[in-house]
């Protein structure tokens, strides 16, 4: 059984000629099955690198073989190999990406509710409602105070 994320036997005999001999480091390399399908659970999902689940093996060999592979053009021979049109032509694809992003100004938070007390009018026309009367200005008379 296929989990999810993971790549079909279909997917994975389409694909499995086109990845590079296993190298051996230390008698011991990852099986490129589990790796691509570590790499295809982390992009699907958007985790960091760290939180790959163990059956996927090492956070780090997935990186690394997703870096490498990027740098030497197997992802662009994969992507090459398996994007056919019906017709067998290579599909061209345009891809367009919009990054509008539309933020709401902080006073647009709501509307007046209903019931709610309307402004008075001097708030309408920017002056500040006062409690008390304005302090009297001091006297120009020196001989007043």
């Amino acid at each position: 059984m296929v989990r999810r994320h993971e790549l079909t036997d279909e997917a994975w005999a389409r694909i499995e000629g086109l990845l590079p001999a296993p190298g051996r480091r230390n008698g011991r390399w990852r099986d490129h099955r589990q790796v691509i399908n570590g790499i295809c659970w982390k992009l699907a999902t958007g985790a960091p690198w760290r939180d790959i689940p163990e059956r996927y093996g090492s956070w780090k060999t997935c990186h690394e073989r997703l870096r490498r592979w990027q740098a030497d053009g197997t992802w662009d021979r994969i992507l090459a190999h398996v994007q056919v049109h019906d017709d067998g032509e290579p599909v061209e694809w345009t891809v367009h990406v919009d990054s509008t992003s539309i933020r709401a100004h902080q006073h647009a938070a709501g509307a007046r509710k209903k019931g709610a007390p309307r402004l008075q009018v001097g708030h309408l026309a920017g002056q500040r409602a006062r409690s008390r009367p304005a302090p009297a200005k001091p006297s120009a008379d020196p001989a007043a105070g």
